[in-house]
């Protein structure tokens, strides 16, 4: 059994923002050349989340709707009190989604839907440099 832990770098714009990083995980998971395991996706922080959904364009809206009315970026909340940064929003809608994500393998590939794709929720609000860790656990 093996255990590679790498990270990918991910730029955001802001609230909002998703971004699909299925393409850098399964590249990870193909250089390792291991065949059976388990990929664990991290998001280091607490105002970004990892979440697995179709990537197209009227999904994202409808994701960035629901949180939205979920947890409105315009509603006070205590946290801002706190540290004066106005995100409390951010830290609750990642609260609400989470920071990882574990993705099965086999022959060599992820276990993912046709349609299903890893992406990078950002919720902060301002932009931020994610490091997300991939942690590749297998044989």
């Amino acid at each position: 059994m093996k255990i590679i832990t790498s990270h990918v770098q991910v730029s955001t714009t802001g609230p909002g923002d998703l971004i699909n990083i299925t393409e850098k995980i399964t590249a990870l998971l193909e250089k390792t050349k291991l065949q059976n395991g388990q990929i664990t996706v991290f998001n280091i922080g607490s105002t970004a989340a990892i979440a697995t959904f179709e990537f197209e364009p009227g999904l994202m809206k409808d994701v960035q709707e629901l949180f939205e009315k979920l947890i409105p970026r315009s509603k006070h909340h205590h946290h801002d009190e706190t540290w004066g940064d106005a995100n409390g929003f951010s830290h609750l809608r990642a609260m609400l989604q989470g920071p990882s994500l574990v993705i099965p393998f086999s022959n060599g590939k992820a276990l993912l839907g046709t349609w299903q794709q890893v992406v990078l929720a950002e919720f902060d609000n301002r932009p931020r440099q994610r490091d997300v860790v991939v942690q590749i656990l297998g044989e």
